[in-house]
């Protein structure tokens, strides 16, 4: 009978977790990089994005990032422009949703940018009007359906 040499299976491999809760320094763009916000994820390693400039491009994820970092749409992203593609880019890194906030405190992303910090970051509760949103129906109503 053959010995079992590895160490476990693909959860094994699955569990790592490289210290993500730590805080890291803010990274700010240098030249030939530029702040992007994800529309959608295109899959094999690929996903479409604005950049702030006004540019729509066709963004690559690095081999370092790929299955470590998740990007999901609306995610703001770190890009690096290509001198022979202007409408192709390189994923550098990928902001934390309190990094996002930073950058546009600082004024590096315009005011305009829409932050997705998950699912209650869409809802506005300031709405006086949400009663609205429901029907009553009568009892007569109802014996219609």
């Amino acid at each position: 009978m053959p010995k079992n040499k590895g160490k476990g299976g693909k959860n094994r491999k699955r569990g790592k977790n490289e210290a993500d809760d730590e805080k890291r320094e803010l990274v700010f763009k240098e030249d030939g990089q530029e702040y992007a916000q994800v529309l959608r994820m295109l899959g094999n390693g690929r996903c479409e994005a604005t950049c702030i400039d006004g540019t729509k491009r066709l963004c690559h994820v690095r081999g370092k990032m790929h299955k470590k970092v998740w990007i999901a749409a609306g995610d703001i992203i770190l890009v690096g422009l290509r001198d022979y593609q202007d409408d192709k880019a390189d994923v550098i890194l990928k902001f934390m949703p309190d990094e996002a906030r930073l950058l546009k405190a600082y004024g590096e992303l315009p005011e305009n940018t829409r932050l997705n910090e998950g699912i209650t970051g869409g809802i506005d509760e300031s709405d006086d009007d949400a009663d609205s949103d429901y029907i009553e129906f009568e009892d007569e109503d109802i014996d219609k359906i």
